[in-house]
């Protein structure tokens, strides 16, 4: 691609040169920070700045956490720019976005509008855009929380091109956005298809759902049939539920249920909302089984299962089991639970509002038990085609990653005139938008929300 034919220095740390022809100026020049407060919670409408751009939060399942009261909020019009930029240390969230219709957002995020009605907001937002995915504002953050306020915000520089350059850059980002998007779409449809097709091998390979197997019909809600030689147990007779509180903080390494994995996290991270003191977590140990048994009304996507591998604390919002006698091998029990929950067993079982169950709920599920021998061999297999899958689906995933990195680096390029789009022309073409993954893809990590029903 070309380049301008002349640069010279914008006196901006992240942007080394500029061509000669585009302005410098700081964004208090072209935005003002403004705070309408959502008083007696007359708008409605909740929107939520996420990975994917501000989008509507419905407020009878929303995203996340959500308050009881949204007076506290404050008003957002479309075409404003909205900054999240509080906890810089978190790198797992979206710090920029183009609201595209009027609504309420927290009172924490900074909401900057135009000065002139005739500004190109879209192309700035574009700019700010390309500071996020570089991690600018990250290191530019001070205090605790490594937070940027209002005024620091406008203080900083930004580079002013034409606005016949700044609609041209807009139309060449979108069209050349899209056509990434459509690349990664295609590897992302074929990982799902992967996953599923793991999903359905795996489960047909732990509840004995093989043709050529002599079979009974079985008493197991999500499957007709089992192999003639295995029996049926109840969940109560194979497992009992482990309550150990973490009394005077025996015990630092903090656990997290992720993805359908147990994994560990620093206790000192200052990421989302944290326990007053960790003694109210549990203490768990390897060939545990955690189940996420909160929220069934609202999340039908997450994996709500996994082993712990090692010794940790995790909150006790979360129900912890210990396989009793010698008849189930842990790992095994936590795979017929995991099929479970693929089939969306735990569902509809719940009360309350946020349908939320425990093990009493679930003692009495009928547990499919292959003698000792056969469920080692059917875990052997069941690794063997988790490894097998998991090859090609990371090759896709390095794909990915590869056109995401490419889809940045042409943002920040074009944003910030290192590139020059300006006699390119631009096709016809329809919109492309990122698709999610997979459930995994919108999956969160609810540890921290579901702290208050450690109480």
């Amino acid at each position: 691609m070309k380049i301008y034919s002349t640069y010279n220095d914008s006196g901006i740390l992240w942007i080394p040169k500029k061509p000669e022809n585009w302005a410098v100026c700081r964004s208090k020049a072209l935005f003002q920070s403004q705070k309408e407060t959502n008083l007696n919670n007359k708008e409605t409408n909740v929107l939520s700045l996420t990975l994917k751009g501000v989008i509507r939060n419905n407020k009878d399942k929303p995203i996340g956490l959500s308050p009881s009261d949204y007076s506290t909020y404050q008003i957002f019009e479309k075409g404003d720019l909205v900054f999240k930029l509080i906890d810089l240390n978190n790198i797992a969230t979206s710090r920029v976005g183009l609201v595209p219709e009027r609504g309420i957002m927290s009172s924490a995020y900074i909401r900057l509008i135009p000065r002139s009605a005739d500004l190109r907001t879209r192309y700035f937002y574009m700019q700010y855009y390309s500071l996020w995915l570089r991690n600018i504002f990250n290191n530019l953050g001070a205090g605790v929380r490594q937070t940027i306020n209002a005024n620091e915000l406008l203080n900083m520089k930004i580079v002013v091109p034409s606005p016949s350059e700044q609609d041209q850059i807009v139309r060449f980002l979108d069209w050349k956005v899209s056509s990434i998007n459509k690349l990664i779409n295609i590897r992302k449809n074929e990982i799902n298809k992967l996953e599923e097709l793991k999903r359905s091998k795996i489960l047909n390979c732990v509840m004995g759902q093989e043709d050529d197997v002599r079979s009974k019909l079985s008493s197991i809600s999500w499957v007709k049939n089992i192999p003639y030689n295995w029996s049926e147990e109840t969940l109560i007779q194979v497992a009992e539920e482990q309550k150990i509180k973490n009394v005077g903080l025996a015990e630092t390494n903090l656990l997290s249920l992720s993805y359908g994995k147990i994994i560990e996290k620093d206790i000192n991270t200052t990421e989302g909302l944290l326990p007053f003191s960790f003694e109210g977590y549990q203490i768990v140990y390897p060939g545990n089984i955690i189940l996420r048994l909160t929220d069934l009304q609202n999340d039908r996507k997450s994996l709500r299962t996994g082993i712990s591998t090692t010794k940790g604390i995790i909150t006790s919002a979360y129900t912890c089991l210990k396989v009793r006698g010698n008849i189930i091998l842990p790992e095994y029990l936590h795979l017929q639970l995991h099929s479970a929950d693929l089939c969306k067993v735990f569902y509809g079982m719940g009360g309350g509002v946020r349908q939320s169950i425990g093990f009493k709920e679930i003692r009495n599920l009928i547990i499919a038990i292959p003698p000792i021998e056969e469920q080692r061999r059917i875990l052997d297999v069941a690794k063997q085609i988790d490894n097998q899958s998991n090859l090609l689906i990371e090759k896709y995933r390095e794909q990915i990653s590869a056109l995401n990195d490419l889809k940045q680096r042409l943002i920040s390029d074009v944003v910030t005139g290192q590139i020059d789009v300006r006699n390119i022309e631009i096709p016809e073409y329809e919109y492309v938008d990122e698709e999610p993954e997979s459930d995994s893809d919108v999956d969160r990590d609810f540890d921290n929300e579901d702290i208050s029903e450690e109480a």
